[in-house]
């Protein structure tokens, strides 16, 4: 059987001909990629800080994880959810381990993930009005919220370019201030089955909520019988020096989405629901076809193994304060330019004075992938095992620019 070969094309033509334009046109080609790197098809090599949207938590072809890859890739891929297999059990029982007691779904990312704790919200307030349907359903989100693009996270997502062109949409969804319990607070009413936030708004802006702030809306559910739900697909998975961002305020989730970070690369999402509402989905009421298959699983207990075996979780805390301290003296050095810098541990948003687009092409130009983000902010999403020497090297590049365009 012969060797399956690399696609070496003029790809841009093939994009401008074949695939939808709902992302534009990309400005580079990447065909390789190692650790914190990526090389383009003119052999340019860039400091990646993208990760793929925070997908990439350890790099770009981490041996190990290639390795679990293979190996899993030889022996089964996929089996459905009608049949057990090793990996879902064993990757189920770790994730209970980081989250708490309460049981585990696998699904393909983090818009399936929100997806699946919108319809938990809705069987909550079934049960909450004693079994009618219909009655307590809304659920309460943050304004500059983000939580993907399938119907019920584009209703939860309260941002005209998300939603243009698909109303009608799910009804029940309200909107309180970021960090401003009260405005939560009187939006409750008895219909109101569920709080869903991102514990840092990935999306617009890379604001994370207040230790405060979520330590109150756990009281408000408490008081209310609401769930709490946490959007950490973006920001979990030890991006912030935690497995989950929501742990440095000590606050405990209902359930909880996660996805990108999870499979290092690998397409797989997941939900943890807590004991008090594991029982809600009942057989039949949610399913999927390639959630949780023996190829995605292998693929996430390969990151979880590094990010234990390399301690990964403390580097990202260690490493982290150096490299933001220093970010955030550009603020001072260029005040003209730099407004503000935000975030936690390997999730942070420079904020810029004016539009971020040429900035983005100028860091690219000087070796440095980033992802804009709301409000006109740079997001930087390292790898989790960047070194220190990555990160101060980002942040000679981003100085650079300022420099030249000072």
């Amino acid at each position: 059987m012969s060797t399956p070969s690399i696609i070496r094309t003029n790809t841009a033509d093939l994009y401008d001909a074949h695939v939808l334009k709902n992302y534009g046109r990309p400005a580079l080609t990447l065909v390789r990629g190692r650790g914190p790197t990526v090389w383009d098809d003119q052999g340019n090599s860039y400091l990646d800080f993208t990760s793929g949207i925070a997908v990439s938590a350890l790099g770009h072809c981490h041996p190990y994880w290639v390795a679990a890859v293979q190996l899993q890739a030889g022996e089964l891929i996929h089996t459905s959810n009608l049949f057990r297999h090793p990996n879902q059990g064993e990757l189920a029982r770790r994730i209970v381990g980081y989250a708490g007691p309460g049981r585990v779904f696998f699904c393909n990312s983090g818009a399936e993930a929100d997806e699946a704790l919108i319809k938990l919200a809705r069987l909550h307030g079934m049960r909450k009005a004693g079994g009618e349907e219909g009655k307590c359903y809304k659920i309460i989100c943050a304004k500059q919220g983000f939580h993907g693009r399938m119907f019920g996270g584009m209703s939860a997502t309260p941002q005209e370019k998300i939603q243009h062109g698909f109303r009608p949409l799910v009804p029940g969804f309200s909107f309180g201030e970021l960090n401003d319990l009260q405005s939560f607070a009187d939006l409750i009413d008895g219909q109101t089955a569920a709080i869903f936030v991102e514990t840092i708004q990935g999306e617009s802006g890379v604001r994370p909520c207040t230790t405060e702030f979520l330590l109150g809306l756990r009281r408000l559910c408490d008081q209310n019988n609401l769930l709490l739900l946490l959007d950490e697909v973006q920001c979990g998975i030890g991006r912030t020096g935690k497995f989950y961002a929501f742990e440095h305020a000590g606050v405990r989730a209902d359930a909880i989405a996660m996805a990108k970070g999870l499979g290092g690369g690998f397409p797989i999402g997941a939900i943890w629901v807590g004991e008090g509402a594991a029982d809600l989905f009942q057989p039949g009421m949610h399913g999927t076809t390639f959630g949780g298959t023996p190829l995605a699983c292998a693929a996430a207990l390969a990151v979880l193994d590094v990010i234990e075996r390399e301690q990964l979780l403390a580097h990202v805390t260690q490493a982290s304060g150096p490299w933001l301290a220093a970010l955030t003296a550009l603020v001072k050095e260029y005040p003209a330019q730099v407004a503000a810098v935000r975030g936690r541990g390997f999730l942070t948003g420079v904020q810029l004075t004016g539009d971020i687009a040429p900035y983005v092409t100028a860091l690219r130009e000087r070796g440095l992938l980033v992802t804009p983000s709301g409000g006109n902010v740079i997001r930087l999403l390292p790898p989790l095992n960047t070194t220190a020497a990555d990160l101060a090297k980002s942040v000679e590049i981003i100085r650079a620019v300022l420099a030249a365009k000072a």
